[in-house]
């Protein structure tokens, strides 16, 4: 088992190694008093999971009970959210109990904001069961739902209690699921990681124990320095502001780390056009995100993308923020005029 320590508002370490699944009322149960247990998942992973986890709790002590929600960003909404809500309150949960999100980023950012303002505030915990989830979405503090005007809208920072991540939950993925979470890991090495690049061009499993600890410590590296996303965590969304725009273009059609893949090669596109990155960086990423299964072509012209930009909890006034790879593991933050968002793209 590997351990990343997490010194945000909230101290909290995130475990990650084979079998920890069957050991999360364990290792619930050395950061919580033993209190009522809602396990958020979905209806894919219930079946697969949900027994496995509900029995850990028992057995640490908890009492569990199981709470399904259909998978898929339909459920990242103020419906399924007001939902959630009421049932916490009709089964008389306080703020003492805890909330656990077993399941991919869905469920975790819905979950982690209900249990934001239940109450203003009740015990969360992650258990990833995704590649993107343990990569990213579950480290970190950001919980949020979809509003029809874009993606993440409404949320809230919210420090988790534990994060457990099993990496052989990721066994029981689709390869187009799995794919997903390279995005992500891509990204990591692109921001800041040259060598975790490098490492995947050499065939090293993204799904691996380290690779995902790695992921874990580099992201945890900057939300340290900067856990309300003021000016460093931006970094973090290398590619997203094209991503968030597609997902919303095709009605949540196309999945975040496909839109995620599509956005960084498009940025980075830009980037070589405007002579800011080595052509030879852009030929390198577009070779692994491709081997990895992912896109590198978007589907909308470049109007589109900025037009829908325009909602983007990233657009700050009349700018928004880009981040612009100077090379493998070089990227700064830009501020650019969002009415010039489309001719940056546009560039060659």
């Amino acid at each position: 088992m590997m351990t990343v320590t997490v010194q945000a508002s909230n101290t909290y370490d995130v475990r990650i190694g084979s079998g920890l699944l069957a050991k999360s009322g364990e290792l619930a149960a050395k950061v919580l008093s033993p209190c009522r247990a809602l396990i958020l998942t979905d209806d894919h992973v219930a079946p697969l999971y949900a027994d496995a986890l509900e029995k850990s709790l028992l057995d640490a002590g908890f009492v569990p009970q199981v709470y399904v929600v259909p998978h898929g960003e339909g459920s990242k909404s103020l419906c399924a959210l007001g939902a959630l809500l009421e049932h916490l309150a009709e089964q008389h949960y306080t703020r003492t109990d805890a909330l656990f999100a077993l399941g991919g980023g869905v469920v975790g950012d819905l979950g982690g904001f209900c249990a934001s303002v239940y109450l203003r505030g009740m015990h969360f915990v992650q258990i990833p069961t995704t590649l993107l989830s343990a990569v990213d979405s579950s480290v970190g503090g950001k919980t949020a739902i979809n509003l029809d005007a874009g993606k993440n809208l409404a949320g809230a920072f919210y420090q988790p209690d534990l994060v457990v991540c099993d990496p052989d939950t990721l066994s029981t993925l689709p390869a187009s699921v799995l794919a997903d979470g390279c995005a992500e890991v891509i990204k990591y090495g692109v921001i800041n990681d040259a060598s975790l690049f490098r490492s995947l061009q050499g065939g090293t499993s993204p799904a691996c124990e380290q690779v995902i600890a790695r992921c874990v410590q580099n992201k945890r590296d900057i939300v340290e320095r900067d856990e309300f996303d003021t000016g460093l965590r931006r970094l973090l969304n290398l590619g997203h502001t094209v991503a968030h725009a597609v997902e919303k273009l095709s009605d949540f059609e196309i999945s975040h780390g496909s839109a995620v893949a599509m956005g960084t090669a498009m940025i980075m596109r830009a980037a070589v056009a405007h002579r800011l990155c080595p052509k030879s960086d852009l030929d390198a990423l577009l070779s692994l995100t491709q081997k990895l299964g992912l896109p590198t072509e978007c589907p909308y012209s470049t109007a589109e993308i900025a037009a829908a930009a325009l909602s983007d909890k990233k657009r700050s006034g009349d700018t928004i923020t880009l981040v612009l790879p100077y090379g493998i593991g070089t990227c700064q933050l830009c501020e650019l005029p969002a009415n010039k968002l489309q001719a940056f793209f546009e560039s060659r």
